[in-house]
């Protein structure tokens, strides 16, 4: 766009120039070579005027252009040029092939660097136009000039600071102090860029500043320079005339308040800010005593009586000087200046000198109170307010108050320490102070809000105050009241009409200034002719039986819809069920039994014995679980044990074996182990056992086998100690040969009981009853198998 309006404004201008030069044309055309305007020229000879050869205006180039590519400048021509490539363009001057680089063929100037008009404002070249082939000049040499354009680049400077200036005190407003001056490195002559306007920027309480000529002036009359002998004023230069985006410079210029004779002579006065705590020396005073010794001692006291309400006196012991300090809090707005009389007496008088008053002496001491810039105050102190829970967002709770406590009296802003309002449920209006409902409010919810406001001064929040504040929430009637409980009753078959069923309470989440009172009536859904309720009127009310009996077969279960109403205002209402349940009841009253449904009593298990029940409820299981355990080990480490400590028990059969199948029925290898005897009398009964011979069919065998098993299972339990004191009897037998039953158990097992028949053995059942009477009076007892 630049390359643009440049290559117009250097067409414009070259008419100007082709029109303005056209009266000197042969003077520049003298020094051309042969066939331009040289003696000779057919045109000269003639009489006639040479024609210019070169075409270009004067050349701008804008300052600190920051893009990639090289910047067009300009472009010079000659008119003899027909665009045969046969002219050669050149440049010389300054800059001419590293800043400025130009095209041989068309004759374009590109600027190749950043330039900068402040350190250089125009550049000087001159241009020549050659024949390609012969390099002789084709047009005079001619000299241009590449101008610099500038831009706002340059931000205004102080030079000549620091700056420091003076003004006597009490001045009147717009007494001149000193003047100030700011330069901008930029082109004046080109826009604004160097148009400077000034400005306080700091200070401007007392000083101000001329915009254009930047002298200082009095903005006050009342600089006392016994209060502040200096001040630090910032002055701030703009360009562009201070308009948006203009560059800006600024200086610190110290004034300092020269004195003038504005104060009279007084007494020796102290200075002490208004904050200064209760204890704080202000300052000392000493009276001056020309004796020596112990003459010089002295004490002082107060004797105004502001003074003693205000200060106290204290003798310093060493320099015998009076230091007074403050006894109550001051106050620079309530009062400046304090006048205290000291009086300084002897400590030793002289009685000769007691009614001459020459051992005591008096001084005023004035105390001045610096005013220091304090937080606002609250006032009054009222931190309670109230608002109903139904008001509407926005609703005005209370307004707070505070007034900076200054002589400057400035003004206060308001806000909410939202840490102690996190929910944002109240807002403030920052300069009225006006509190207001920022959410719905709920008194069943939050009672009760406890927030802190701060009041600070509009022009310095760090100067800033904090007030607690109660807002309490008053009740409106937006809950209906409720039964106390889901209440159910029991009534029995045989009930008398008026017999009291149920006691009915409410409750109701207000909380009404004047207390509740409650109706109670019978919901018009209820279509009841069994039961009656009574208000009590004291918020209660009684379910009463209406009829004689009741039978549960026909119904067992009665819904009764009571209607509770409140006071209001307004009045509100709920319905709730009271459950009946008919049971069956002693002649007492009772309750035995209801219907199938469990009755359920209000008095409902707490959660604690819940808890505690189903504890022993699973203690009770664990420990049924670990018997059951002990007892399935206890059997296996009996099946486990080995022979010896095997104990044989006797098991009775009322009924036939089964055959084959009680082989299979149990595992016979540990039974039949126990026939494993070895060896006769005297030998180890452990070591004894042997299996017994498998019985065959022949009806001369002895029974001495069984006599002699016997015996010896006798004399192993007699040797061994360890056994119980009791003995069991077993014994395993093969079905015997010849016998009349065709089918018996390979196990036979019977009790020592003398009645046990023994038929099915054959000729071998008597035999076997005198073997057994035997062992049993043996051992000495009778009936102690085990099965």
């Amino acid at each position: 766009m630049a390359k643009g309006l440049q290559g117009f404004s250097w067409t414009m201008l070259l008419l100007l120039c082709a029109i303005q030069e056209l009266g000197s044309w042969a003077m520049h055309t003298a020094v051309e070579g042969p066939g331009l305007g040289q003696p000779g020229d057919p045109a000269l000879l003639a009489g006639g005027r040479v024609k210019r050869g070169w075409v270009w205006n004067q050349f701008f180039v804008v300052e600190e252009y920051t893009g990639t590519e090289p910047l067009y400048v300009g472009k010079i021509h000659s008119d003899s040029d027909e665009g045969d490539g046969s002219i050669k363009y050149t440049i010389s001057g300054e800059g001419a092939g590293t800043i400025f680089l130009i095209d041989e063929i068309t004759g374009d100037i590109h600027a190749t660097e950043r330039l900068d008009r402040e350190q250089k404002t125009f550049y000087t070249l001159r241009a020549q136009a050659r024949d390609r082939q012969t390099d002789q000049l084709l047009e005079p040499e001619s000299e241009f000039i590449i101008k610099v354009q500038d831009i706002n680049d340059s931000e205004p400077r102080f030079l000549e600071g620091p700056y420091i200036g003076s003004v006597a005190e009490l001045s009147p407003i717009g007494t001149s102090v000193m003047q100030v001056m700011a330069s901008d490195a930029d082109d004046p002559t080109y826009g604004s860029s160097a148009r400077v306007v000034y400005s306080v920027l700091e200070g401007e309480q007392h000083f101000t500043v001329d915009s254009k000529t930047g002298v200082i002036r009095t903005a006050v009359a009342d600089l006392d320079r016994e209060t502040q002998d200096r001040y630090e004023v910032v002055i701030r230069a703009t360009d562009m005339a201070g308009q948006l985006g203009g560059l800006s410079g600024s200086t610190t210029v110290t004034i300092v308040v020269t004195d003038v004779n504005d104060n009279p002579p007084r007494f020796p006065q102290s200075n002490i800010v208004e904050t200064a705590p209760v204890g704080t020396a202000i300052g000392r005073v000493k009276a001056e005593d020309s004796d020596v010794g112990e003459n010089t001692d002295m004490t002082y006291q107060v004797k105004d009586e502001e003074g003693v309400e205000m200060f106290k006196v204290t003798t310093d012991s060493n320099t015998q000087e009076a230091v007074i300090t403050v006894q109550k809090p001051l106050d620079y707005e309530s009062k400046k200046v304090h006048t205290v009389v000291v009086e300084a007496l002897n400590k030793f008088v002289d009685p000769r000198f007691v009614d001459l008053g020459t051992f005591r002496d008096q001084t005023i001491v004035r105390v001045s109170v610096l005013d220091v810039d304090e937080p606002p105050e609250f006032r009054p102190p009222s931190n309670l307010m109230e608002v109903q829970e139904d008001a509407h967002v926005g609703s005005v709770v209370g307004v707070v108050t505070a007034l900076d406590p200054d002589t400057a009296n400035h003004p206060v802003r308001y806000a909410i320490d939202r840490s102690t309002d996190a929910e944002r449920i109240f807002d403030i209006d920052a300069k009225t102070g006006a509190i207001v409902t920022g959410k719905v409010l709920d008194r069943e919810t939050a009672g009760w809000h406890n927030i802190t406001v701060l009041a600070m001064e509009a022009d310095n929040h760090s100067q800033v105050s904090r007030a607690s504040l109660r807002i309490r929430i008053l009740d409106v009637n937006d809950n209906p009241p409720e039964l106390a409980t889901p209440y159910e009753a029991a009534v029995c078959e045989d009930a008398k009409p008026g017999q009291l069923i149920q006691t009915i309470s409410v409750v109701d989440r207000d909380e009404p200034q004047s207390g509740h009172r409650f109706y109670f009536t019978l919901a018009p859904e209820a279509n009841n002719h069994h039961f009656s309720l009574l208000d009590i009127q004291d918020n209660t009310a009684a379910v009463h039986t209406q009829r004689v009996g009741f039978n549960r077969q026909e119904q067992d279960v009665f819904l009764l819809p009571i209607l509770v109403v409140d006071s209001g205002p307004p009045a509100l209402s709920s319905t709730g069920t009271l459950t009946i349940r008919v049971c069956g009841c002693d002649s007492t009253g009772a309750i035995q039994s209801c219907n199938s449904t469990a009755y359920v009593v209000s008095a409902t298990l707490s959660p604690g014995a819940l808890i505690a029940l189903l504890v022993c409820v699973l203690i009770l299981v664990v420990l049924v679980l670990l018997i059951l355990t002990l007892k399935r080990h206890h059997k296996s480490h009996l099946t486990s044990e080995d022979d010896e400590d095997m104990r044989d028990n006797v098991i009775k059969y009322n009924d036939e074996g089964g055959g084959e199948q009680d082989t299979e029925a149990y595992d016979m290898s540990a039974l039949r182990s126990l026939y494993d005897f070895k060896g006769g009398p005297g030998r180890n009964p452990a070591s004894e056992l042997h299996a017994l011979p498998q019985w065959v069919q022949s009806p001369d065998l002895d029974f001495s086998v069984f006599r002699d098993y016997i015996c010896r299972k006798v004399e192993q339990a007699d040797e061994d100690l360890s056994v119980p004191p009791y003995d069991s009897f077993q014994t395993y037998a093969f079905e015997g040969s010849d016998s009349p039953v065709p089918s018996l158990s390979s196990i036979n097992t019977w009790s020592s009981g003398s009645e046990q028949d023994f038929s099915y053995l054959g000729g071998w059942g008597p035999r076997f009853r005198q073997l057994a009477a035997l062992y049993a009076g043996r051992r000495g007892e009778e009936d102690s198998e085990e099965s």
